[in-house]
This record gives C-alpha cells, sequence and structure tokens, in this order.
C-alpha cells in the first residue's frame, strides 16, 4: 500500500542537504521498524520518494514524501514510532494512505506557500509593507532567471499566485507567497525577494531574509489542494 508522510525541517536542520535528508530517512525507516517495501534487482532500494527538494538554508513546516510498505499500523502508532526516532529539527506531522491508483508526490506538485522574514529585523527600508503592494501590483515583474544553458529575462508576476503581508503592524513583518511549483512552472521565493529589492533600487542581500516552506499543493480541477489531504488518517 501507498503511504505520504508530511514532516517538518527546522533548526539547525535546514543546513542539511536532501540527499542527506533521504539517507536519513532510510535510517528512519529500518529504526521505527515500518515495513516498508525495496525494489527488486541487484542493488534493492526503499521505494521512496519525495515531493520537492527543499534548498539548504530554508525551513520548512510542509515537506513530504511518500513510500510503498507491505503493512501497517494506525496512523498514531506509526506516528509515535517515527518521532522517537528523529533528531532535533525533524518531526513527522502526518502519516496517510493514499488510494492504490494515486500518483506521486513529486509528479502531483503544483504550488507551495512560503514565509519570509528579515534577519534580526533588518528590513531595508522602514515602510516594507508599503513598498511589498507597489511591488506587487506591478502588471509585470520581469527578472533575469538564470539556467544551466542560458539567461533570459522572464515575466514572474503569472507564478505568483497570491501574496501579501498578514499582520502589517507586526514589528518584524512577515510577507506570504503562494507560488507556482513543480516541474513546468517553478518559482522560487529567493527570485520573487530578489526582483523586489531592485523594484527598490537596492543589492540584494540573500542572507538577509529567512523562508520557511509551509505547504506544498496539487491541483484538481482548478483547486490546491495540500498534498496531505489526498490520503486518509489509518484508525
Amino acid at each position: 500500500m501507498k503511504i505520504r508522510i508530511k514532516f517538518s525541517k527546522t533548526g539547525t536542520m535546514k543546513f542539511i542537504g536532501h540527499l542527506d535528508i533521504m539517507r536519513y530517512f532510510q535510517k528512519v525507516m529500518r529504526r521505527s521498524e515500518v515495513n516498508i517495501a525495496y525494489s527488486e534487482g541487484f542493488s534493492p532500494h526503499q521505494k521512496m520518494s519525495f515531493a520537492a527538494p527543499l534548498g539548504v538554508g530554508l525551513t520548512s513546516v510542509g515537506e513530504y514524501f511518500d513510500i510503498e510498505v507491505h503493512s501497517t499500523d494506525s496512523s498514531s502508532e506509526m506516528l509515535r514510532r517515527m518521532n522517537e526516532t528523529m533528531a532535533n529539527g525533524m518531526e513527522v506531522l502526518s502519516y496517510v494512505r493514499l488510494p492504490d491508483d494515486s500518483k506521486n508526490a513529486m509528479s502531483l506538485v503544483a504550488a507551495a506557500d512560503y514565509e519570509v522574514t528579515f534577519r534580526n529585523d533588518r528590513q531595508p527600508v522602514p515602510d516594507i509593507c508599503g513598498r511589498f503592494f507597489e511591488f506587487i501590483r506591478q502588471p509585470v515583474i520581469k527578472i533575469l532567471k538564470k539556467t544551466k544553458k542560458s539567461e533570459q529575462f522572464v515575466d514572474i508576476k503569472p507564478l505568483i499566485l497570491e501574496s501579501g503581508v498578514p499582520d502589517r503592524s507586526a514589528e518584524s513583518p512577515v510577507i506570504f507567497l503562494k507560488l507556482s511549483a513543480g516541474s513546468v512552472n517553478n518559482l522560487k521565493p529567493e527570485l520573487v525577494m530578489q526582483a523586489f529589492y531592485e523594484f527598490m533600487g537596492l543589492e540584494y542581500e540573500p542572507f538577509a531574509i529567512e523562508v520557511k516552506r509551509m505547504e506544498i499543493y496539487g491541483e484538481e480541477n482548478g483547486q490546491l489542494i495540500p498534498l496531505e489531504k489526498y490520503g486518509t488518517v489509518i484508525e
């Protein structure tokens, strides 16, 4: 049967890269005695696939990966067993069973939520909220996007699905971004912030901001659905 697991990655674990996170969860499966299925062949490996790799330096409370198991206990029992083996900064948040015909998490990814804050309250300008709303109201937001083969100016405005500052009165405001994600249209929050700094006529300081991923979504009939909602809790 197919299982989808949601987890958080915070604190110093944000400095651990994606490949090491994969190896980490392979060990978690063994230590927590998850009856995970293995591939066949000369070098069998655990059947495990992650939704969307998280960049080094970013934290998250909405990461996902899928596994296949031969059998399983209840969701609450599996959460308990896995979290007993977790390192500080890692926590499994949900464990749900997927329909047999469900697509894997990676192929479903369509959008993601992010929160952006400024380190040590280092806002680049006094009225950061007002400037952000000026920036986001532009009909076109162009930025130089680099790939391995080329670089070109692209309009990222259509890829910003939602944005705002939930609490404008806060001493350290949080910028919310819902961005397109996945293999076809993918926009990183760092690119949005780079465009924002350029709009203000400032040099972009990547280490002046902190980014937290809040959720990852799939899309069905024009509606965005959190990846954990594709499954059901095992009683």
